[in-house]
């Protein structure tokens, strides 16, 4: 992939943009779920609870997709899918909170972040970091 579409994807994934998590159940059950996501480091962090199913899922078969796509093409692009593994990361570490406080700071900005409900997700037990590194992204 050359530079200028490689930054053209980082510019898209940066945007607040809901993206859609696919999973698999050990039956080979897809499950797909709306999810916000940030892209840090080369990998997607996804922030989630320990007892949704896209973690239980990912607990048996941390192989995974995100897609994040636009209504209409900007930058020539309509939709970015990432498949790779996963690791889930337990909120309880100090790193894995901050890199939680920017997800939310992302899609909910600064005074948002503050509220009761961000502040219950964030302090939850239940709260965990799904960690994508994508072994392929594609375009279109």
């Amino acid at each position: 992939m050359d530079a200028e579409k490689q930054r053209k994807i980082e510019a898209l994934l940066a945007r607040p943009i809901l993206a859609h998590l696919a999973t698999a159940s050990p039956s080979g059950q897809p499950h797909v779920v709306p999810v916000w996501f940030l892209r840090e480091q080369g990998a997607a962090w996804i922030s989630s609870y320990q007892s949704t199913r896209k973690v239980k899922d990912l607990e048996l078969n941390p192989r995974c997709a995100l897609v994040v796509d636009l209504p209409k093409a900007r930058d020539g692009i309509t939709a970015v899918l990432l498949e790779g593994q996963v690791e889930l990361l337990a909120g309880s570490k100090p790193e894995v909170r901050l890199r939680i406080e920017r997800l939310y700071l992302k899609y909910l900005g600064a005074k948002g972040i503050l509220k009761a409900e961000p502040q219950e997700w964030l302090n939850s037990p239940e709260n965990l970091l799904i960690k994508l590194s994508p072994k392929k992204i594609v375009s279109w």
